[in-house]
């Protein structure tokens, strides 16, 4: 992705990536190391106020300044009902190629699980109904889970060049109207 990217920019690729609805609250949470201060860049709302590290708007700062070489993690947290918990790390920094769209996604390891799903708790009981025929709940869950994913589901298949990136400045325009 590119490095003018806004961390809004980065949690619109991560949704794609994931083939997520962006429907939940997210944030990115960063720890300077030299001043030992936590930042958290996300969706900032009413109940901030409350919080010991108010939540700074994700789309006024650019990702190069809090994940590069020399802070190479940083931690993603989304839907804070389900909680799903990543780690984004830099792996490489290299100059754009000419003629190529940014960002893409180059390979992943299995398919993501569907948004709303309950978290990897929920997750891992979803892929114990959908690997029981004979579970009660087989079918109707096989079905919830094909809607959201728009067909089959193998949670074991991964195909990079199907992951579609959708503006942010869209899905901005979209979210903040």
């Amino acid at each position: 992705m590119p490095s003018t990217y806004t961390f809004w920019d980065l949690h619109c690729a991560i949704q794609d990536a994931f083939g997520w609805n962006n429907s939940h609250l997210h944030q990115f949470k960063f720890k300077d190391k030299a001043t030992n201060t936590e930042m958290i860049f996300g969706i900032p709302t009413e109940d901030d106020f409350d919080l010991d590290i108010p939540t700074i708007p994700g789309w006024k700062h650019k990702i190069s300044k809090y994940l590069n070489p020399l802070y190479p993690k940083i931690e993603y947290v989304y839907d804070f009902g389900d909680n799903w918990e990543h780690i984004i790390k830099l792996e490489d920094v290299i100059p754009a190629e000419k003629g190529v769209i940014y960002p893409r996604c180059i390979k992943g390891k299995r398919n993501s699980p569907p948004d709303d799903c309950g978290g990897a708790w929920g997750y891992l009981e979803l892929l114990e109904v959908l690997n029981d025929p004979k579970h009660e709940e087989h079918e109707s869950t096989k079905e919830w889970v094909e809607s959201i994913k728009g067909g089959p589901f193998d949670p074991e298949t991964f195909n990079p060049d199907a992951v579609t990136f959708i503006d942010p400045m869209k899905r901005f325009k979209e979210c903040f109207r």
